[in-house]
Formats: C-alpha cells, sequence, structure tokens
C-alpha cells in the first residue's frame, strides 16, 4: 500500500508543478518581473 501512496504523491507533485509553471510563465507575471528588472536597472547610485 505505500507504494501507491508514493505513486499517488508523485503525482500530485508532478501536477501542482505544471500549475505553478503556467502561472510563473503567464503573460502578467513575465511582464511584472520583467518591469522590476528594468527598473533595478535603472536606478541611479
Amino acid at each position: 500500500m505505500s507504494t501507491v501512496e508514493y505513486a499517488v504523491g508523485t503525482v500530485v507533485a508532478a501536477a501542482f508543478a505544471a500549475v505553478l509553471y503556467k502561472i510563473v510563465t503567464g503573460d502578467s507575471v513575465v511582464a511584472g518581473l520583467t518591469a522590476l528588472v528594468r527598473s533595478a536597472l535603472d536606478t541611479a547610485f
């Protein structure tokens, strides 16, 4: 029975990773991160 539990846990973890990947690679997140990096690079010291 423990092998089945590990298999289910692995499938759930992979599904969670796929959802996070979709969220992080979304257009709004990419645009926000790009704006943040550009803002940091344009800051005067």
